[in-house]
């Protein structure tokens, strides 16, 4: 049991990792404005509780990643009332690459399906 344990959680976090990238462009996409880590975590986290897509900690580094390859941009926010906040948003070339990704995410999907499909049925 401890074995199918280990291997989800290990399956979970490549799951993860391939996709965290293409949710955050998605989620800034649709944002009406800039937003900020810990919003884009609240509103990943509010879609799906049972689905933990990724820690808090784990947004960062994919954050920066995102704007590192121009795919977002960002600026600083001081405040009065605590510490500054790092607002992003998608450039249009994370506009382009969210397009391309998604299709690549769908026929991705759709050929997995297939084949979980296909093992219901053996």
């Amino acid at each position: 049991m401890n074995f199918i344990s280990d291997a989800n959680k290990k399956f979970q976090k490549e799951l993860n990792s391939g996709t965290a990238s293409l949710v955050l462009l998605s989620v800034l996409d649709r944002a009406k404005e800039p937003m900020y880590g810990y919003q884009i975590a609240k509103l990943i986290e509010a879609q799906d509780e049972s689905v933990q897509m990724m820690k808090q900690g784990a947004l960062y580094p994919v954050l920066r990643s995102l704007e590192n390859s121009g795919l977002l941009e960002s600026y600083v926010d001081p405040s009065i009332t605590g510490p500054p906040r790092r607002y992003y948003k998608v450039t249009k070339s994370g506009q382009e690459t969210l397009d391309a990704w998604a299709k690549i995410w769908n026929q991705t999907k759709a050929f997995v399906d297939t084949l979980l499909e296909e093992n219901e049925h053996v």
